[in-house]
């Protein structure tokens, strides 16, 4: 995981921003998220720089800058339309919100400003100018060994900054690595999760969306299980632990949704999908007496409602929330060979053609997470229906109102009609006839159609 690496890789213009503090007496390093990602040999975002200057320094020696949190003393100086953070070195007071500190105090050693990081591996400076590497927590070697450690003490590193057990869960998924025993018991304890609980949704949101990004999504989530994070995020999902299913089923349903999950592909709100797509299944699980078997009627139904008021809460934006709901809702595809056309332009019509090719991929991955032998009939099952829907779409069948041939204000010009409820019922009754029987879709046939509704059942 720590690959060999070369200053050459650092941006010029970073170098540049050291070598001008170095001009004015002042040291610069390169520090944070960026360091690791160098010497994992993976791309780096963000440059950061660490520097002995003052505020009111960075200020002076640099031309174009923006005063973004001179309270932690933070500057951000802007090079040819980049920012680049420039925070002084710092030491912290006691954090009574458990995310920030009530103090900084401005230092002149960077040894002492990486000991306040969270995880030894984003405790690593790099010095671009006399190009030597500073370690003093043995990061590099964590990084290399995939493991992630907290720096110093790791029940204090949490009583500090409650984001940081939620933080190392996510790495554990992202950077693909084991937590080591004593950080994780401190992840555990009560005091963090107390500290925890402080932390503003919004951050919980931000780190969420990262940790569905990872390579394996559930390792984060298995982790928020266990250290008892899950239980103040989203207790809903925990109601899934030993949740036993029925026979299409071998796992429970927490061990089913974490197989989903890391069997979709990397789209994280398709993933959230994934995530909350049985939430409801504990909720409405009954024990059929006809077949002793357990059945989830309606839970994609109520596990929409459901998952409507998790992602409110947990601050996701209307049209995010929209889509996981509207999946969730309609997740279950009981396909068969034996329906008909119009049966497959229905179903296109109920879940829009807009989250045709998510539903597909997302009961792809629930055929896969089922842990047994039936992902690949149900996966070939899935493909059939696509080719089907391929063969809608390249028909141009009429989906919905704005596919037919004539338009509200045809009904209104031609069948003397004024603007009200009567022209939606009326481009419904005959979406619904173009849905059955496609050749209907012409100016003259809807016309009629549209007469013979209006008409009503007894007309002649």
């Amino acid at each position: 995981m720590s690959e060999p690496f070369s200053f050459d890789a650092i941006p010029e213009d970073v170098v540049g921003i050291c070598c001008r503090l170095r001009d004015q007496g002042k040291r610069g390093w390169i520090v944070g998220g960026c360091v690791r990602d160098l010497l994992r040999g993976a791309p780096a975002k963000d440059w950061d720089v660490a520097t002995d200057a003052r505020p009111e320094e960075v200020m002076r020696i640099f031309r174009k800058v923006v005063p973004t949190g001179l309270q932690h003393g933070t500057v951000t100086v802007v090079i040819k339309g980049v920012g680049y953070e420039l925070t002084t070195l710092r030491g912290e007071g006691a954090y009574q919100d458990g995310r920030r500190p009530e103090q900084v105090v401005f230092l002149d050693d960077i040894v002492e400003d990486l000991a306040r990081r969270d995880f030894t591996f984003n405790a690593i400076a790099l010095d671009p100018i006399e190009q030597t590497l500073i370690d003093p927590f043995q990061g590099r070697e964590d990084l290399g060994q995939r493991i992630l450690r907290a720096v110093g003490e790791p029940a204090e590193r949490f009583a500090e900054d409650g984001l940081r057990i939620l933080r190392a869960a996510r790495f554990a998924a992202t950077l693909e690595c084991s937590i080591e025993p004593a950080t994780l018991a401190a992840m555990a304890a009560p005091i963090s999760l107390q500290t925890f609980a402080k932390v503003s949704i919004e951050r919980v949101h931000d780190e969420w969306l990262k940790a569905l990004a990872a390579p394996r999504p559930s390792v984060a989530f298995e982790i928020m299980r266990e250290t008892g994070l899950l239980a103040i995020i989203c207790p809903e999902l925990l109601e899934g632990v030993d949740c036993e299913q029925n026979r299409y089923h071998q796992l429970d349903v927490w061990h089913h949704t974490m197989a989903v999950l890391d069997a979709c592909k990397a789209d994280v709100v398709l993933r959230l999908a994934a995530l909350l797509h049985d939430v409801a299944k504990p909720q409405t699980r009954e024990l059929s007496e006809k077949t002793k078997d357990y059945t989830f009627y309606n839970h994609e139904i109520v596990g929409a409602r459901m998952a409507d008021t998790i992602l409110r809460r947990l601050k996701f934006s209307n049209e995010d929330r929209k889509r996981v709901v509207e999946l969730i809702r309609h997740h279950l595809i009981c396909y068969s060979p034996t329906w008909s056309d119009a049966a497959v332009r229905r179903w296109i019509r109920r879940v829009t053609p807009e989250r045709v090719e998510d539903l597909f991929a997302l009961a792809k991955a629930d055929a896969i997470g089922k842990g047994d032998d039936s992902s690949e009939p149900g996966c070939a099952t899935i493909d059939e229906l696509g080719v089907r829907v391929q063969q809608v779409f390249e028909a141009g069948a009429a989906l919905s109102s704005s596919d037919l041939e004539i338009d509200g204000h045809v009904l209104m010009s031609e069948l003397d009609l004024k603007p009200g409820r009567v022209i939606g019922e009326v481009l419904s009754a005959l979406v619904e006839l173009v849905t059955e029987t496609p050749a209907l879709n012409t100016r003259e046939q809807l016309l009629a159609e549209a007469r013979s509704f209006l008409a009503g059942p007894d007309a002649e």
